[in-house]
């Protein structure tokens, strides 16, 4: 049963995060056709932040008293739903509120897969567990750019989204046939409001939370500014912006098993700091490539760094859940922790691609990982120091 779990996840969401991942170097092109400039750029992906980081607590918590297969199987309908809307879409309030629909589905897909993997993960193995799923989310939308731009450069705008609509389907269809209900284990009754002031009293617990935030910020220029990059360079091609995401993603993914491990056995403080580090500096560093190969190789790096940071907040994550809060609401506040970051990021860096430049827009980004995941970083050390002295 307990293979077949996850299996049976990690397989569905592989599917739906490449069908997710088709649209990525996609949809920022499509937004400017329909007029959006780089504060409705970050509106169009806000919205699905928004939406999505609203959901996330609720959806966690009741997934833990009432089951997890219904939410799942729900979330990847509207993901299907969504495939099928976007191409009809006609202006760029249109394309928003789209976007808010596919957040609905996001806050039941990817932290209801973070919950069956905690729960299942054994004590000690939660970094290598979480990796798995880690595996599954960025193979997905590692390999999704590039069959993106094929489609894109050999058809269509909707050719892409209706194979995102159809991918999605097919992911429900395995989830409803093959997924149990419930995970061999026994459900959880922890109160939402009560698991919420017990993780803001936590230090460790809003440091886990804060550094989440933060090393999400830089989704939106990584990812919605890159096609704004590299389609003002001479001959470039969706597939070339597809295989650049991609680099990242696959390399992300490659490592996520590795770092999981690593996890598990190291200092995951010291990861977590030299990670972020890293990160800032490679982010800084994006808008200042003008070729293709070197945009490559700076995304495998950035790819790298992000398989670092993400094993050591998913192991975290998932040990705190078993010790305090319950799998699906400590997943759910993690995940909007994520959600936060990327409308951070997505508000402010496009407010500053709009009234300055894409370079300070960069910069912005850079400064605001530095700053708060060394923050988070003390928060979480300030805690191991005070329970020691307690004790």
């Amino acid at each position: 049963m307990k293979n077949q779990t996850l299996f049976t996840l990690l397989l569905s969401v592989f599917i739906a995060l490449l069908g997710i991942g088709i649209i990525v170097p996609i949809m920022p092109v499509f937004a400017q056709e329909l007029g959006a400039g780089g504060f409705a750029l970050g509106m169009i992906i806000a919205a699905f932040s928004m939406t999505r980081g609203v959901l996330l607590p609720v959806v966690g918590n009741l997934s833990d008293r009432w089951g997890r297969k219904g939410f799942l199987a729900a979330g990847l309908c509207i993901y299907g739903l969504v495939g099928l809307l976007i191409p009809e879409a006609t202006s760029v309030h249109q394309l928003i509120l789209i976007r808010g629909f596919h957040g609905v589905g996001s806050a039941m897909i990817v932290p209801i897969a973070m919950a069956y993997l905690s729960l299942l993960a054994p004590a000690g193995e939660e970094g290598r567990y979480m990796s798995y799923l880690n595996i599954a989310i960025f193979s997905g939308i590692g390999c999704g750019p590039i069959i993106g731009g094929v489609l894109y450069d050999a058809f269509s705008f909707a050719s892409v989204f209706h194979l995102m609509a159809v991918l999605s389907f097919v992911a429900l269809a395995l989830v409803a046939l093959y997924m149990p209900a419930q995970p061999p284990a026994q459900k959880q009754d922890i109160g939402l409001l009560r698991s919420m002031r017990n993780m803001a009293a936590s230090l460790k617990t809003s440091g886990i939370l804060l550094a989440r935030f933060a090393t999400m910020i830089i989704m939106v220029p990584t990812m919605a500014f890159l096609p704004l990059i590299m389609s003002a360079w001479p001959g470039s091609s969706g597939l070339q912006i597809g295989i650049v995401i991609a680099g990242r993603t696959l390399t992300n993914a490659v490592l996520q098993v590795p770092f999981g491990r690593f996890s598990d056995r190291g200092n995951k403080l010291v990861i977590l700091v030299s990670g972020s580090l890293l990160l800032a500096v490679t982010v800084l560093c994006i808008p200042w490539i003008t070729n293709f190969w070197g945009m490559v190789v700076l995304y495998l790096i950035l790819g790298a760094e992000e398989a670092a940071v993400w094993a050591v907040l998913g192991a975290y994550a998932s040990i705190e859940a078993k010790q305090h809060y319950g799998h699906g609401t400590m997943m759910g506040v993690f995940s909007l922790a994520m959600s936060f970051g990327v409308f951070t990021g997505a508000v402010f860096t496009g407010i500053t691609m709009d009234w300055w430049s894409i370079y300070a827009a960069y910069g912005v980004a850079c400064s605001a990982v530095l700053l708060l995941s060394m923050t988070a970083a003390l928060m979480i050390a300030g805690d191991g120091y005070r329970q020691k002295k307690a004790a």
